[in-house]
């Protein structure tokens, strides 16, 4: 019967632990597995990331292709079948954090025309596509554009 007192792990599912450097009956003494002499056998030696042994370097080889535009700038963008589905009737930044439409509140505001309206919604936003404004208007709603951004 097994109990408490005579618990095993499985054979063969346990090692020992290899003790480096302790004489040579244990197989890894002198040298403790580190080979001959050299940097390589030092204390605290540690090989740079992908250091190819002093060859020219993989990422180094290849070509590069393309730039970062550092004037690009981002915006979280919704679309206005997704503002008809959340059955409100005013739209800013604050409401479609709250509402999960929109994630990031540091980011600017774009409004796209995917979808359909039915009923009269105002949307404050930094910009708008110009099918959305034809969308929002078209429903009898209000497309407010902030802080003098042009679309």
């Amino acid at each position: 019967m097994i109990t408490l007192s005579n618990l095993k792990p499985a054979k063969g599912s346990v090692k020992r632990r290899k003790r480096v450097g302790r004489g040579p009956g244990s197989g890894y003494g002198k040298t403790a597995g580190r080979g001959m002499n050299g940097q390589k056998s030092r204390s605290g030696y540690a090989r740079k990331r992908a250091f190819e042994g002093g060859q020219m370097p993989l990422i180094r080889r290849i070509p590069k292709r393309g730039f970062t535009n550092i004037f690009r700038e981002e915006y979280n963008i919704v679309n206005v079948g997704d503002l008809e589905k959340s059955g409100l009737s005013e739209f800013n930044i604050e409401v479609l954090l709250e509402k999960k439409l929109i994630r990031d509140k540091n980011l600017k505001l774009k409004i796209l025309g995917f979808g359909d309206i039915t009923k009269k919604i105002k949307v404050t936003a930094h910009k708008f596509s110009k099918s959305a404004i034809e969308k929002i208007e078209k429903s009898g709603g209000e497309a407010v554009v902030l802080s003098g951004d042009k679309n």
